[in-house]
């Protein structure tokens, strides 16, 4: 039986293509109201949970629960609860942005005055009215985001996938998108993303699964991710060489890089206030003069590269 705390729950989640074994008994909760963000390297096996979760695809092994729904015995209820945007707009582009969403709503069988409805409400959403009437190929690649997205709201799912929803588009498109993935979860929607940006995991998730290989390597909030990295780090810089030779050796238990041609030392700092006063007192005493200093903390980037070995993934992942 799913646990009723958690909208989205897969247990032990096993799938294979032949001999590669893609998912390696992936185990997942979504909590309601929250969002989970989903990172790995290309390969990782996000876009294959993506699929298996939202019923795209089968799996070999494992229990899934979506609402309490089993994704195998009540396939259709759970595709009642969901929606999904993918890494492609899957939206018709001949039609305009109006006549798609109406058409997807009339395909959820809503009546043709509440399809219409929903078309305007989603439309001024997500700011496409000017461009309502527009067939969608005429559309930027933000606004097609913004079009697959809103076809995928149109029965207002409390369960959406997002997979890579901000992929391929510019800055002020992805922003764009990030408002309104906020006002989704603001609604009270359960949100399951996978991005290969991990500054958007920082900023919309309520917590991060690190998956590498077809196996969870790591959970927990991004504080908490960030946390087991390591301690904050005081990088310190000098006027010139031999300010610079004083301090590492004064500071040498403590410095862990340093850089002779720009004159910088970088520190370990425990307790941010402490060790850095520590720090400052010793080099004023030794009347050494340091000419700027800035405080760096992990950030995700640092735990996917701790965690994976590699840099977090610039191309779009495989299906697989």
């Amino acid at each position: 039986m799913a646990d009723t705390d958690y909208v989205i729950e897969a247990k032990n989640l096993v799938k294979s293509y032949g001999q590669n074994k893609v998912l390696k008994g992936i185990n997942l909760k979504v909590k309601r109201g929250t969002m989970v963000a989903l990172l790995g390297p290309n390969g990782a096996g996000k876009t294959t949970t993506v699929r298996i979760l939202s019923t795209l695809l089968g799996f070999d092994s494992g229990t899934v629960h979506v609402e309490g729904f089993d994704l195998i015995k009540e396939a259709d209820k759970v595709r009642g609860v969901i929606g999904l945007t993918g890494q492609s707009a899957a939206v018709d582009e001949l039609l305009t942005g109006r006549e798609n969403l109406v058409m997807m709503g009339r395909l959820y069988r809503l009546t043709p005055a509440s399809a219409k409805a929903r078309a305007q409400e989603l439309l001024e959403d997500f700011d496409l009215l000017k461009a309502a009437e527009r067939p969608a190929k005429t559309y930027s690649g933000g606004m097609r985001r913004r079009l697959d997205l809103a076809v995928s709201l149109i029965a207002v799912p409390p369960v959406i996938f997002l997979d890579e929803p901000t992929t391929g588009l510019d800055p002020r498109s992805r922003l764009s998108m990030w408002n309104i993935i906020k006002k989704l979860l603001a609604d009270g929607t359960t949100i399951l993303l996978t991005t290969q940006y991990l500054d958007e995991a920082d900023q919309l998730a309520d917590s991060i699964v690190v998956i590498d290989g077809g196996k969870v390597i790591a959970e927990g909030t991004a504080a908490e991710l960030k946390s087991k990295v390591g301690n904050d780090r005081l990088e310190l810089s000098f006027k010139n060489e031999p300010a610079f030779k004083q301090a590492t050796t004064l500071l040498a238990k403590s410095v862990v890089e340093t850089n002779d041609k720009e004159y910088t030392a970088t520190v370990v700092i425990k307790d941010t206030d402490t060790d850095i006063r520590q720090t400052l007192n010793a080099l004023a005493e030794a009347k050494v003069h340091v000419q700027s200093m800035e405080i760096h903390k992990p950030t995700l980037d640092d735990v996917f590269l701790s965690l994976t070995g590699k840099q977090k993934t610039t191309k779009k992942e495989e299906t697989k």
